[in-house]
């Protein structure tokens, strides 16, 4: 087997539906890590950085990519209504109790960053440090619309090739920086052959789940949820380019989390693809330091046990 192949399991939701997990590595005494894709996105976004946890000769750990309903590998849900956040949090949570998944650090993109947040009142004792990657408690609407403007409505495209061109016109202006490579690369993880064409490899209907949202119907924040994760370390990772992050949002989430590791990704939008060597590296670092605090405080744990 490859060092960067990963092990498909499939977990029934509450539901039934059927849910697509990828796992690389084994178990291991380091800290699991899990990863949540966007709103249209699937785990192959994760892929360059789950290998790279997953086999890091200081600390391999067991890295876990799940599918979202609607996307990716796991089953279409015959009711877009169902493709919302609280069913979404159930998902994780039947997920990470299927897999016996103990504390862990997550990573979450865009959507996958706000059910982290979620999970953080649900059940805080999974959380043992946390990665938002282009997202926070308050999104910017300007960027909201534009994702409203192109999930569930990209154009068909007649190659791959074809499909890099779509993705450069309809991200470009956020990703100026990319060659052709990253292009058809891209183009890879958002479409899927199927019966001899080219889809997205999402369910078209996940632009249902932004039906409502207008510039005058802002999105509630989730400051409450936010200051969940108040006792565990977090990173952000901001887009340079980004129109969901503001940087007066990343200083607010400073102010209420001192402690919290802020990068940002230069010539790069909404989100950051996390497959740059630096911000990989950045990632894995971050990890180490969720050991090292969480075996800190199982030490003093069992200090005090003594007592």
């Amino acid at each position: 087997m490859s060092p960067n192949a990963a092990i498909s399991r499939f977990i029934t939701a509450q539901d039934g539906l059927k849910l697509h997990v990828a796992i690389y590595g084994g178990p291991s005494e380091a800290l699991p890590v899990v990863c949540l894709p966007g709103l249209a996105r699937s785990g192959a976004d994760f892929e360059e950085l789950a290998a790279v946890l997953a086999n890091d000769p200081r600390q391999p750990r067991q890295v876990i990519v799940l599918d979202s309903r609607g996307r990716g590998r796991s089953d279409y849900d015959p009711n877009p209504a169902n493709y919302s956040l609280p069913v979404e949090l159930a998902d994780l949570l039947a997920v990470l109790s299927a897999l016996n998944v103990g504390p862990a650090v997550f990573v979450g993109t865009s959507r996958g960053g706000i059910l982290v947040m979620l999970l953080a009142v649900a059940r805080p004792t999974a959380i043992a440090g946390c990665v938002l990657n282009d997202i926070a408690p308050q999104i910017d609407m300007a960027g909201v619309m534009r994702i409203k403007g192109y999930v569930g409505k990209l154009p068909t495209p007649n190659s791959f090739e074809d499909a890099a061109a779509i993705m450069r016109q309809t991200f470009g202006g956020q990703f100026p920086k990319l060659a052709d490579a990253d292009w058809l690369s891209w183009a890879r993880r958002t479409y899927k052959e199927t019966a001899g064409r080219l889809v997205p490899d999402y369910d078209i209907r996940l632009g249902e789940a932004l039906a409502e949202v207008n510039p005058e119907k802002p999105l509630p924040g989730l400051w409450k949820e936010f200051d969940a994760l108040a006792g565990v370390p977090v990173m952000v990772i901001r887009g340079a380019n980004s129109d969901i992050l503001s940087p007066a949002t990343v200083a607010a989430m400073q102010a209420r989390h001192p402690g919290m590791q802020v990068v940002e990704v230069a010539d790069q939008g909404h989100a950051p693809l996390l497959m740059e060597a630096d911000v990989i590296a950045r990632i894995a670092a971050f990890v180490d330091s969720c050991d090292s605090q969480t075996r800190g405080a199982s030490a003093l744990l069992r200090f005090h046990s003594c007592f």
